[in-house]
């Protein structure tokens, strides 16, 4: 890439996800950024003020991905319960492929959501917002019974914890692991026709 090419701050953020991915987040270094795109760390730190705000970036980045995805099943308008039990396997499914798919750049983001707190709280809040809306419709719709359907919606998710949380991510792949998943899901549906 040539310095002809306009500097985004989404060309930045691919490049330092390339740079991670080569180097691991340990050793990777905004000079090494720049260095990618062709252009002076200076002009890096222009988009981004620091290091520390530039793997924020490309961590919410990353998690905005799935988040994209779930958002256009929220949105649906259609049955509450299909469309939970899609959110749910959706997110199970982007969870496992972003593991399997590709584990050093899957590891290196481990790294990364543990430095930015305030980024993953936000995407756990984006999260928990669109089963809320779940849930709600499905109350609106007297398929599910719930008195305050963001707090069941912050219950769904603890409750499915073990099929999107990256701690449990070596699970993932264990012999099984959909039929539990299919069961923790039956059960939840159960739990919120009430």
């Amino acid at each position: 890439m040539g310095t002809t090419e306009i500097l985004t701050a989404e060309r930045i953020l691919a490049a330092t996800e390339e740079v991670l991915r080569r180097h691991g987040p340990a050793k990777a270094t905004v000079v090494d950024v720049a260095r990618a795109l062709g252009v002076s760390h200076g002009s890096v730190y222009r988009h981004f003020r620091t290091k520390a705000a530039l793997r924020a970036a490309v961590t919410k980045r990353w998690l905005d991905r799935t988040s994209e995805v779930l958002d256009g099943i929220a949105a649906q308008n259609r049955d509450p319960e299909a469309r939970l039990r899609d959110w749910l396997a959706a997110l199970f499914t982007a969870k496992r492929r972003k593991a399997g798919d590709d584990p050093e750049l899957f590891a290196t983001y481990m790294v990364l959501t543990g430095e930015s707190g305030e980024v993953v709280g936000q995407h756990i809040a984006e999260l928990t917002g669109q089963l809320t809306a779940i849930v709600r419709a499905g109350v609106d719709a007297g398929v599910f019974v719930s008195a305050d359907p963001a707090m069941s919606a912050l219950a769904l998710f603890h409750a499915t914890d073990r099929f999107h949380d990256p701690c449990h991510a070596a699970a993932w792949e264990e012999p099984g692991v959909e039929d539990e998943f299919e069961a923790v899901v039956d059960l939840v549906l159960r739990g919120l026709r009430g």
